[in-house]
């Protein structure tokens, strides 16, 4: 195929409906390479992190390496916490000292070989969270060998928690950036630097986001803010074609908007939430989607649960099962996501409440 194809260098309106160069790449060429990572960065080092690569996880990174100092980082989502953690079984040496922070596993099966392998390998392993975790899961996963300190998900992020279960005094700059870290992922928006933090987790490599926030904390410097301002030109302007594809829709008791496209969800859920809705769905091109909810609506977790996904009480992520083919992303592309929007529609009629919908057994259409 044509690389040119698969570019990022599109018009915005064309960019916001596609996903990125990286969707299109298959995933053994991306497993390939990120083994050959992981053997890179975890030979013969004494502390290995696997961590979401967003603020909070990396929050937890720069903080762990302030208390033991080199520590070999394993960017994870959290349906690569497997992976992650056969990587660590294989590739790192016996003894070493293991953290896992801001993941949460949908199931503990979904795990239990590899989170086996790895505490046979490591001399330690403690795990830290603050997502929605299921009795069940958290008990099976003490029970294998890891220490799991999950912190309550509507007062503290994964830093926070690192920064109590941690028996070591954390510099005042990483204490700070935990609590502004907890503003952006808690959705307070009562700091302004949590979005600049949120964002350069985003737009800069892992390491390089470590490395900054180790140093100024929350206070990013100067040159980092710069390239903020100019990379914010382009996300107001896919902030901006979200909110205009955006629809209201009422569902049970509550007000949800639904809209699609590559863009910040959460900028486009507040002005969502600024229209009426009590929740919103953003739906992106790779095929995942973001809940977001307010003070009237905090079961997104329980929403996403039901698609393949979990989070929060105001913040969810999900992806539905329901690709099969190349031919059902480009219905879902040339539909702007209708085929996820409904089945997260419906999702939110199956919760089990007081407004009895779930009842009629009736589809919403997206």
């Amino acid at each position: 195929m044509d690389e040119s194809l698969i570019e990022d260098d599109l018009a915005l309106p064309r960019k916001s409906i596609l996903p990125g160069a990286g969707f299109f790449y298959p995933d053994e060429f991306e497993e390939a390479a990120e083994d050959a990572a992981a053997e890179e960065v975890l030979d013969g080092v004494e502390t290995a992190v696997i961590a979401d690569p967003d603020a909070d996880g990396l929050a937890c990174v720069a903080i762990l390496r302030e208390v033991y100092g080199a520590a070999a980082l394993l960017p994870t989502s959290p349906h690569e916490i497997e992976d992650s953690l056969e990587r660590v079984a294989e590739y790192a040496d016996e003894g070493v000292r293991l953290f896992v922070c801001d993941l949460c596993p949908d199931k503990y099966e979904y795990v239990d070989e590899e989170l086996d392998a790895a505490i046979d390998t490591a001399s330690d392993v403690r795990w830290f969270d603050h997502h929605q975790w299921g009795d069940e899961v958290a008990e099976q996963v003490r029970a294998a060998g890891a220490d799991l300190v999950v912190g309550d998900s509507d007062e503290e992020c994964t830093a926070d928690v690192a920064v109590r279960a941690l028996d070591s005094e954390i510099p005042r700059h990483l204490v700070e950036l935990a609590a502004v870290t907890r503003d952006h992922d808690l959705w307070l928006r009562e700091d302004p630097r949590s979005d600049d933090l949120a964002d350069f987790s985003y737009w800069s490599d892992p390491e390089d986001y470590v490395e900054i926030v180790a140093e100024h904390g929350p206070d990013l410097p100067e040159d980092v803010l710069d390239f903020l301002a100019e990379k914010r030109v382009e996300k107001e302007a896919l902030i901006e074609l979200a909110v205009k594809r955006s629809e209201l829709k009422e569902v049970g008791p509550w007000t949800v908007g639904v809209t699609y496209g590559r863009c910040s969800q959460n900028e486009v859920a507040e002005a969502m939430r600024e229209q009426g809705a009590d929740a919103s769905v953003i739906v992106k091109p790779a095929g995942s989607a973001s809940i977001r909810g307010t003070e009237a609506f905090q079961r997104c977790h329980e929403v996403a649960g039901q698609v393949n996904g979990g989070g929060h009480p105001k913040a969810a992520g999900c992806k539905p099962d329901i690709y099969e083919d190349m031919l059902d992303y480009a219905h879902h592309w040339t539909t702007r996501g209708a085929t996820t929007k409904r089945v997260i529609l419906d999702a939110f009629l199956n919760l089990e409440g007081d407004h009895g919908t779930e009842a009629d057994g009736e589809s919403l259409e997206a």
